[in-house]
């Protein structure tokens, strides 16, 4: 019966092709050409990097920018293979180790702290080393590690956060906060014995550790009192506050600015009004939680990832000195946790979109950008469907118990169902819709992170030092080396002026030098004792 199903297969692929032009050799020849003097006309950049842009998808490994990518084609109404995302343009690729110190499939805690703070740890802790332990607050003590958004602000930089789920999540969080567990969002989620060993909760952290320029997503409901209501949804008690310390950290957020120009807001309508020429520090909360999936925001209310990234680096770039901005599209891990693969890859496809905008304002002799992940998940691609398929449908051959099976399969999640000892018959289900759950291999209630390595692909000043394989935390090393921040400025040379300073990377290759205003005076003179030091 096998050789039936593939004759058939056989049959049908006769009648299904490329375009014309893809049959004949020279187009293919032609094409490799052209990409072949593409690479060798690249230079080079060695130039000191002043701003740096790291997109960051959660949950987005190989798998998922593949099949992100044939789904942005087949939305502009094309094939999908051949499509090229805006991150597909980067000329530099690596390939990032993401195990934990503990775990060999990590969380995004974990990882965060690897390629924001330059060390590896343990699942579930963030901005701290893997002497603490997970949950126990007293191991944190003494074993905090600050991270490249701290280094880029004590060297003079403007800072940002972006993001889609709520801005005290892993991600976010392992920015400016250190923390033995991702999960005490507020005091209300710290047990006693933290409360009185003295942590403090993540969105505390928010306003003490780090002074941060922008900051936008969600978690309205972890920043007011217990029982306030929040705007958005005044009679839901889950929207409520969540503090039991009566704080209401919002209002004294805005105290701390006094004296700038400090902007809260919670809707679009207000988000759109805010002028970032004018605005010195921006705090935007758009849900008491995560923000919504893109297939399901209310444009009238909440801005997309592109809207966010544009408004962040509108700010920040006024700093003469550069900016670091971290972006993260959250909800791609949250799609696939859920096992609903459309949701997910219309958070990546979003993301790619960010990153075009993030491109179109900055400039690549003097901006490192980057697009990586944290880690994977159990997605696959599988099953030979033709040419210009659905990504989101299913294989034209059926599997050996004769039923239809899906082009996206998750090795585990909530999508298995075995029914008389079979799987369910989908060949009148709707596998596009943004709500179906894809079938798995093991039950789970919620689908797990895979461990395999992710990509990441970098562009400007130092994207080079992103090829190979490498361990996940030589990033925020290698980005810090990139910029002149941090411990490592050795390769810095200065020249210092009364009106500016002029950095230049030794490297050799070095084409052009990054000018900084004369505020970095502090950090050049930092420079000149570290090289004399060492």
């Amino acid at each position: 019966m096998f050789s039936v199903r593939v004759c058939i297969f056989y049959f049908l692929l006769t009648f299904t092709s490329g375009s014309v032009e893809e049959e004949d050799p020279e187009f293919w020849r032609s094409f490799a050409q052209n990409t072949l003097r593409s690479a060798l006309n690249r230079r080079i950049n060695s130039n000191v990097a002043k701003n740096i842009v790291l997109f960051l998808g959660d949950g987005m490994g190989v798998p998922t920018i593949t099949a992100a990518r044939i789904l942005k084609g087949q939305i502009q109404k094309r094939s999908g293979e051949e499509t090229i995302m805006n991150m597909d343009t980067f000329p530099h690729v690596g390939l990032a180790k993401v195990y934990a110190v503990d775990f060999q499939v990590p969380d995004s805690a974990a990882t965060a702290t690897a390629y924001l703070c330059g060390v590896k740890t343990n699942l579930n802790t963030l901005g701290v080393s893997a002497a603490a332990r997970n949950g126990v607050c007293r191991s944190q003590k003494g074993n905090e590690v600050t991270s490249i958004l701290k280094w880029a602000k004590d060297a003079g930089k403007s800072v940002g956060i972006v993001t889609t789920t709520r801005v005290q999540h892993a991600t976010p969080a392992a920015s400016y906060a250190h923390s033995a567990s991702r999960k005490w969002y507020s005091d209300a989620d710290l047990p006693p014995s933290a409360t009185e060993a003295g942590c403090l909760d993540i969105a505390a952290q928010l306003l003490r550790n780090t002074d941060i320029d922008v900051i936008i997503g969600g978690g309205r409901k972890y920043m007011t009192p217990r029982g306030f209501s929040d705007p958005e949804y005044p009679t839901d008690t889950s929207s409520q506050g969540q503090r039991k310390d009566g704080r209401n950290l919002i209002e004294e957020w805005i105290r701390m600015k006094e004296g700038k120009v400090a902007r809260y807001v919670w809707n679009k309508t207000e988000f759109d009004a805010v002028d970032p020429e004018t605005t010195d520090y921006l705090m935007a909360l758009f849900e008491p939680g995560d923000m919504r999936f893109e297939a399901e925001r209310d444009e009238g209310m909440d801005p997309s990832i592109s809207e966010t990234t544009e408004k962040a680096i509108r700010i920040l770039q006024k700093n003469p000195n550069g900016f670091f901005l971290l972006v993260e599209g959250g909800r791609i891990d949250q799609g696939h946790h859920a096992s609903r693969a459309s949701m997910a890859l219309q958070e990546a496809v979003a993301l790619d979109d960010a990153v075009a905008r993030g491109l179109k304002l900055t400039h690549e002799d003097e901006t490192l950008t980057i697009v990586t992940a944290d880690h994977s998940h159990t997605l696959s691609l599988s099953g030979y469907p033709f040419r210009g398929s659905s990504i989101l449908g299913k294989s034209p051959i059926f599997a050996d118990d004769f039923l239809p099976y899906t082009t996206l399969l998750y090795g585990n999640g909530p999508g298995h169902e075995i029914i008389n000892n079979k799987r369910p018959d989908i060949r009148k289900v709707d596998t596009t819709d943004k709500d179906y759950v894809q079938q798995s291999a093991v039950p789970l209630d919620s689908e797990t992170h895979g461990g395999e390595d992710v990509a990441l692909l970098a562009r400007g000043p130092m994207a080079h030092l992103f090829q190979g394989v490498y361990e996940q935390n030589y990033i925020a090393h290698a980005m810090a080396y990139a910029a002149c921040i941090g411990q490592n400025q050795q390769h810095c040379a200065v020249t210092a002026k009364p009106e500016e300073i002029t950095y230049t990377s030794t490297n050799p290759g070095n084409s052009a030098a990054v000018k900084h205003t004369g505020a970095l005076m502090v950090v050049a003179m930092s420079a000149v004792m570290s090289v004399i030091l060492h």
